[in-house]
């Protein structure tokens, strides 16, 4: 008589065999080495299609009855292993390639496939009348798998080559070297060559319309500086220092640039600041701004941020996002480092100051995170991880310090490591124990902020004096002012000016703001600008002043704040700004126009082109940036058209998920309107596919 196992037992049983599964299949792929990858590639970006083979080498380090590879929903049409067709089995995840693979044999693996990837590769402008059209590719977080059969796991690093057909009127870059080209009738190959192993997430390439600039570092690395050809004028301000930068960063880390050579390149709508893929670093074309611009917000901290990963992330990569703060902690680091090198020592130690009040407030909210857990959030990861350098460096001193970083990048590149294995090199270096570190500054939740305010005070005196004007101020019992006036006075620092400015604004006299305004530096100007919540009429004239000012953000707060406070000036307010356009998102330009169209009698026989041109940002074929400054003010002000509506929609498709996001809590808001279900129910004939589908589950949640 047969007796039934117990659910429990069954379920046991199921786990247990699950996991010797997938056990074996992790060991199977610990057990076999991808060494160099030949990759080609035909792009057909009106098709979002991707038509490509590959060749792997890979060496077999153990018997093996199964190898298989990342392949995230690819049409494979062939699989050869050492040029003969090849058992395989295609999930939509993965390629499973049967053989009988014998130790210590050599094999060669083609894998031809096409891919119309849903992420990952993105294809810019082919929908719309943009005249910037665009593919570029985003693979951490997101996964190269989607348009090439390869590695998720980053611990598997190969030699990657490229080559990639298109349309010869367009640039091609990609990781390696460039070998070379060749055109085939409308088509080029553009051929690139990596001599060196990395993980796959750090593949990537971008197509666009290019020109670029050529310098090359102190130690012969060619950089290439890439922008669009109505940009020429912008590049300099944008890339400004790149160079320097680039030869701080070998001098103070101590290892040469580890690849053959280095790229920028802008894109429209990135998805986020800036990508430091293997030597071609991929960052938001929102950062190409002037040399007014350049004061108020500029490239100069993501640029020295994704060259710095050159190193830390890209030469030696983390094993898992346990050990993700050996990524994101030191590329935030040295950053800072490169800006302290070009604009000060002062200008490190506000940042510090800055990133320690978040980090302090994050913990008294019981939201602190340790730098261990893999799920902390970016300001613990980049901000927090600073931090831990600052004051590991500290502990060490200079020498040990940079003498122990130098060995960990060396004893691992081009390998994978965790935290334990730099605290190795750390402490080999210096002697000394580091559990303390370990303890307090990466397995801690807290942010040790009384420890941090003491190191701010120690080494720098311009933080010295502040915390000291904030204690005495919390202590004081004469007028607050005069203790204000009194460090005012004695301050020899800008920035600690318009910090004073910007903290106790409201506790300034008409006098001392007047003051302020006549010193005509454009730093504290800028920081009464922003703090003003109203403007006195007896310093109207200084208030107005500020708009001469050569700054895009001082610009933009003070022609809203003197628009609501002096209408019988509008008209001349207008017509003093009336052709300035301000950052890459047109802030200026969208504010005024929004100014001017709700301005009584403001060029009334202009009013038609002006609602057009604001109501034009809101089309796809703008940046999104421009596109959600514009939504901002139609829904504020003015309201939307069933083009404006459309776009919106369109947007809540958006691969950017900020701008799809904000453009989704903008249709929740809009719903709540009467009558806009019905103007959305009149709309969805001119909708299909996602955006049909959007509709209808909105439509039916209201």
């Amino acid at each position: 008589m047969k007796r039934s196992l117990s659910a429990s037992m069954r379920l046991t049983i199921i786990t247990i065999l699950l996991l010797h599964i997938l056990g074996l299949a992790a060991q199977h792929q610990d057990k076999v080495n991808f060494t160099h990858a030949k990759v080609a590639l035909f792009v057909d970006a009106p098709k979002k299609l991707i038509s490509g083979k590959v060749n792997y080498h890979m060496n077999i380090l153990q018997h093996l009855d199964t190898v298989f590879l990342d392949a995230q929903n690819l049409d494979i049409s062939s699989v050869l292993l050492d040029n003969k067709k090849a058992k395989y089995q295609n999930s939509g995840k993965t390629i499973t390639i049967y053989h009988r693979f014998r130790k210590n044999r050599n094999y060669t693996l083609e894998i031809a496939y096409t891919a119309k990837p849903k992420q990952t590769v993105y294809f810019i402008g082919w929908d719309s009348l943009s005249t910037t059209n665009q593919v570029w590719t985003q693979g951490q977080g997101k996964y190269t798998s989607h348009w090439l059969p390869s590695f998720d796991d980053m611990r598997q690093k190969v030699e990657f080559d490229l080559s990639i057909s298109f349309d010869k009127e367009y640039q091609v870059i990609a990781n390696g070297a460039l070998l070379g080209t060749k055109e085939f009738g409308e088509l080029k190959k553009w051929e690139f060559n990596m001599d060196q192993p990395m993980s796959s997430y750090l593949l990537a390439f971008a197509i666009g319309k290019y020109y670029k600039k050529q310098l090359f570092s102190k130690s012969g690395i060619p950089i290439h500086l890439y922008y669009y050809p109505e940009d020429s004028l912008l590049s300099e301000p944008t890339y400004r220092y790149t160079k320097r930068i680039f030869e701080f960063l070998e001098q103070e880390i101590g290892v040469a640039y580890p690849w053959l050579k280095y790229d920028q390149v802008p894109v429209r709508d990135f998805l986020y600041a800036g990508m430091e893929n293997t030597a071609t670093t991929i960052f938001s074309d929102s950062f190409f701004l002037d040399s007014i611009a350049f004061k108020d917000r500029n490239y100069v901290n993501v640029n020295a941020h994704e060259m710095a990963h050159q190193w830390f992330g890209n030469l030696v990569t983390q094993t898992d996002s346990r050990s993700h703060w050996l990524h994101e902690g030191f590329a935030t680091y040295y950053a800072l480092l490169a800006e302290k090198e070009i604009f000060g020592e002062e200008y490190y130690y506000w940042k510090l100051y800055e990133s320690a009040q978040k980090l302090n407030e994050s913990s008294k909210n019981k939201m602190g995170e340790a730098l261990t857990d893999p799920k902390s959030s970016s300001l613990t990861f980049y901000e927090k991880g600073a931090w831990a350098l600052h004051v590991l460096r500290r502990q060490l001193g200079d020498k040990t310090y940079k003498v122990g970083t130098a060995q960990y990048l060396m004893r691992y590149k081009y390998g994978n490591v965790d935290i334990d294995d730099y605290l190795r090199e750390m402490k080999l270096a210096s002697g000394t124990n580091l559990d303390w570190f370990k303890e307090k500054w990466l397995n801690g939740t807290e942010f040790p902020y009384p420890e941090a305010k003491d190191i701010l005070i120690s080494e720098s005196k311009v933080l010295r004096d502040f915390f000291t004007l904030q204690d005495e101020l919390a202590t004081s019992k004469v007028q607050k002012e005069s203790v204000i006036l009194k460090y005012w006075n004695q301050a020899e620092s800008v920035q600690l000016k318009a910090k004073i400015i910007s903290t106790y604004y409201e506790l300034l006299t008409e006098e001392f703001i007047k003051a302020a305004i006549e010193t005509g530096d454009v730093t504290i100007r800028q920081a009464i600008a922003i703090a003003a919540v109203q403007i006195p009429m007896g310093l109207k004239e200084e208030f107005e002043s500020l708009l001469e000012d050569k700054s895009y953000l001082t610009l933009e707060h003070i022609l809203y704040k003197l628009w609501i406070y002096f209408p019988e000036d509008r008209a001349n307010y207008l017509k003093r700004t009336k052709n300035i356009f301000g950052f890459s998102d047109k802030n200026i330009r969208i504010l005024w126009l929004t100014l001017a169209l709700v301005t009584k009698d403001y060029e009334t026989q202009k009013s038609r082109s002006y609602y057009e041109e604001l109501s034009g940002y809101t089309d796809a074929s703008y940046p999104f940036d421009v596109r959600q400054n514009a939504f901002g003010m139609l829904q504020e002000v003015i309201g939307f058209s069933d083009k404006n509506l459309l776009d919106l929609i369109e947007a809540a498709q958006h691969h950017s998920w900020q701008f799809k996001q904000f453009s989704r809590r903008l249709i929740d808001q809009l719903l709540l309107e009467d009558g806009m279900k019905k103007r959305m129910e009149s709309l969805k004939g001119k909708l299909k596919g996602e955006e049909l589908r959007y509709v209808n589950n909105k439509l039916i949640e209201e």
